[in-house]
């Protein structure tokens, strides 16, 4: 007897295949978001600049305020240290 061609799917397979299309559409969905967020931030930088503003200098403080502040701290230290150490100070 030949098998027929249209086999049924178990629910526990169609079930799993049913969530990894979700997952994989929410990070499609999440990743487009990313790219609009991303497109955003470059507008203001570009805007920023425009207005006169150094976007080298505001990208350093938006890494800096990131920053745990007592890590913060002594990374400058560190820094001023070798400075000083190189007569840049």
């Amino acid at each position: 007897m030949a098998m027929s061609a249209a086999v049924k799917e178990e629910p526990a397979t169609r079930f799993a295949k049913d969530q990894l299309k979700s997952i994989i559409e929410r990070i499609e969905r999440l990743e487009e978001e990313k790219k609009t967020i991303s497109d955003d931030i470059r507008d203001v930088y570009a805007e920023s600049k425009g207005n006169g503003f150094d976007v080298k200098a505001l990208r350093a403080i938006i890494r800096l305020r990131k920053q745990d502040p007592n890590e913060r701290q002594e990374q400058e230290t560190i820094l001023e240290t070798y400075m000083q150490a190189l007569g840049m100070l």
